[in-house]
C-alpha cells in the first residue's frame, strides 16, 4: 500500500500543473460564457440545475473527477488497451448509425434515459491511442505503403461511421490527425496535395461562372488547370532534382497558355478550358515518359498527382451540385460569397458577426449582451458560443481567450516534444492537432472565415459529451507525460 501511495504522490508531482491551470482557466471562462449565452432576462438563479448554466457546473464537476481518475491510472494502461478502447468506441459508432433517435437530423447521439452521449466525441482520443499504438509497432515505416494505408484506415473508419450518422462536421475533425502524421515523417507532398485540393475547390467553385475577359472561358476551371500544370512543374523542381526539366515544363505550359489565350482574345474566341485540358494531358504523358526513360519514380507520382487533381476537381464539382444536401450547398456558396442568404444559411454567421462587433473593445459586460439575451444567434451556447465572448467581453476578452488557447497549444507542443517514447509523442501531437482544428474552425466559422460545420469550442460549448471528450483527450496525455521519468518495474 505504501508503494502505491508513493507512486501516486510521484505522479502528482510529475504532472504538468501549468497545463492543468490553463485547463481550469478555460473551464471557468467557458462557464461564464455559457451563463451569458443561456441567460434570459428575469432569471434569478444561474446555478439552478434547471438552467443550462447550472447543468454546465455538473458537467464541469464530473469532468474534473474524470480528470483525477485519468491521472491516477497507470500510464501503461493506455498503451496496453489502446486497440480494445478503439474497438469498443468503433462498435459504439456503428451502433449509433442505427440509432432510432434523431436530434436535428443527426443520429450521432445515444439516448440512455435522461442522459445523451455522442460517441464521436470520445472516439477522438480512442483513435489517437490506436494510432500511437500502431505507429510504435516494431518495423513500422510511414514511408511504406502498407503501413501508411493501415494508418489511414484507422483514421477513416471512425470518419465513415460518423458520416453515416449525418454528422459531416464531426467527421472532418479527424482530418486533423494528418498534422500529427506530418510531424511523424509523412511526406510533405501528401500535405501539399491536401492544400492544393482545397485551393482547387475554392478557386474553381468561386469563379466557375466568371468568364475570362471576352472569351467563353470559365475563370475557375482555367485557373485550376493552370495551377495543376504549375504545381506539377514545381514538384519536378523539388522532388526530381532537375531544374532544367522543371523550367522546361513551366515555360512550355505557360507559353502555350499565353499563345492560345491571345488567339482567343484577338482572333477567334473559344473556350480555353479545352486547350488547358489538352496541355495538362500532354504534361501527364510527358511525365510518364520521363518516369520510364529516367527510371525516376517521382515523375510517376507527379503524373498521378496531376491526373488526380483533374479528377478531384471534376468530382468535387459534381458532388457539390448533385450529391450534397441543399443546405450544405448553400452554406458553401455563402462562405465563398456566391450567395448572401442572410435569412437562411448565412443567418447564424451574420448574427454572430453583429454580436461580436457590438461588443467593441471592452464588451457590454457579464449578462449584458443584447444580441445573445434576445436569442438572435442560434446555437449561441454551443457551436456559436464565441460570439457571446465577443459581445460581453469585447475585443479584450476575445483576445484573452485566444491567448489562453494559444498557451494550451504551445504547452502541448512542449510536452509532446519532451516525450522519451514515440507512443507519448504521437498521442501528444494527436491531442494537439484535434485542439488546434477545433479552435481554428470554430472561431473561424463564428467570424465567417471558415465553413459552418457545427463543431464545439473546447471547454466553452455547452454539453457533457464534448467536455468529457476533451478532458479525456487532454488528461490521458498528461498522465502519459507524468510517467515519462518514473521507474519501470
Amino acid at each position: 500500500m505504501a508503494r502505491k501511495t508513493d507512486k501516486s504522490n510521484s505522479v502528482l508531482r510529475s504532472v504538468d500543473w501549468w497545463t492543468i491551470l490553463i485547463y481550469l482557466a478555460l473551464l471557468t471562462f467557458g462557464w461564464v460564457s455559457v451563463c451569458g449565452a443561456s441567460y434570459t432576462y428575469g432569471e434569478t438563479d444561474i446555478f439552478s440545475l434547471d438552467s443550462r448554466s447550472g447543468m454546465q457546473i455538473v458537467w464541469i464537476g464530473t469532468s474534473i473527477v474524470l480528470a483525477l481518475i485519468l491521472v491516477l491510472l497507470d500510464d501503461r494502461f493506455y498503451d496496453t488497451f489502446a486497440y480494445a478502447i478503439f474497438g469498443f468506441l468503433l462498435l459504439l459508432l456503428i451502433a449509433t448509425i442505427f440509432n432510432p433517435h434523431t436530434i436535428k437530423g443527426s443520429r450521432s447521439w445515444l439516448v440512455l434515459g435522461p442522459l445523451r452521449l455522442q460517441p464521436a466525441e470520445f472516439a477522438k482520443f480512442a483513435t489517437g491511442l490506436a494510432l500511437a499504438k500502431f505507429m510504435t509497432t516494431y518495423g513500422y515505416d510511414i514511408h511504406k505503403w502498407k503501413y501508411f494505408a493501415l494508418t489511414l484506415l484507422l483514421i477513416f473508419m471512425p470518419m465513415i461511421c460518423i458520416v453515416l450518422q449525418h454528422e459531416t462536421g464531426s467527421a472532418l475533425v479527424y482530418l486533423a490527425f494528418f498534422l500529427m502524421l506530418y510531424r511523424e515523417g509523412m511526406p510533405g507532398s501528401v500535405l501539399f496535395t491536401g492544400v492544393a485540393m482545397v485551393i482547387y475547390f475554392v478557386v474553381g467553385i468561386r469563379y466557375a461562372d466568371t468568364m475570362l475577359l471576352y472569351t467563353p472561358t470559365s475563370v475557375g476551371k482555367f485557373v485550376v488547370l493552370y495551377l495543376i500544370q504549375t504545381f506539377s512543374g514545381l514538384m519536378v523542381l523539388n522532388y526530381c532534382d532537375n531544374k532544367r526539366e522543371a523550367w522546361r515544363i513551366l515555360l512550355a505550359t505557360t507559353g502555350l497558355t499565353v499563345v492560345f489565350l491571345l488567339f482567343s482574345l484577338y482572333i477567334i474566341p473559344f473556350d480555353m478550358v479545352y486547350v488547358q485540358l489538352v496541355i495538362t494531358a500532354m504534361l501527364i504523358g510527358y511525365l510518364l515518359w520521363q518516369s520510364v526513360a529516367t527510371r525516376v519514380r517521382n515523375y510517376l507520382w507527379i503524373a498521378i498527382f496531376a491526373l488526380g487533381s483533374v479528377l478531384f476537381f471534376n468530382v468535387a464539382d459534381y458532388v457539390l451540385n448533385n450529391v450534397m444536401q441543399p443546405h450544405q450547398r448553400v452554406r458553401i456558396n455563402v462562405l465563398l460569397g456566391l450567395e448572401e442568404d442572410l435569412k437562411g444559411a448565412g443567418y447564424n454567421v451574420h448574427q454572430s458577426q453583429i454580436a461580436i462587433g457590438s461588443g467593441g473593445i471592452e464588451g457590454k459586460g457579464f449578462l449584458n449582451g443584447t444580441q445573445t439575451k434576445l436569442k438572435y444567434v442560434p446555437e449561441q451556447d454551443t457551436d456559436f458560443i464565441f460570439c457571446t465572448v465577443g459581445e460581453e467581453e469585447g475585443f479584450v476578452g476575445s483576445a484573452g481567450v485566444l491567448l489562453l488557447f494559444l498557451s494550451l497549444i504551445l504547452r502541448l507542443i512542449h510536452l509532446a516534444e519532451r516525450q522519451p517514447y514515440r507512443f507519448g509523442r504521437i498521442y501528444g501531437y494527436s491531442v494537439l492537432s484535434i485542439f488546434l482544428f477545433h479552435v481554428f474552425i470554430n472561431v473561424g466559422m463564428v467570424l465567417g472565415l471558415t465553413p459552418v460545420i457545427g463543431i464545439p469550442l473546447p471547454f466553452f460549448s455547452y454539453g457533457g459529451s464534448s467536455l468529457w471528450g476533451f478532458t479525456l483527450l487532454l488528461f490521458i496525455f498528461l498522465r502519459i507525460d507524468a510517467g515519462r521519468n518514473l521507474a519501470r518495474t
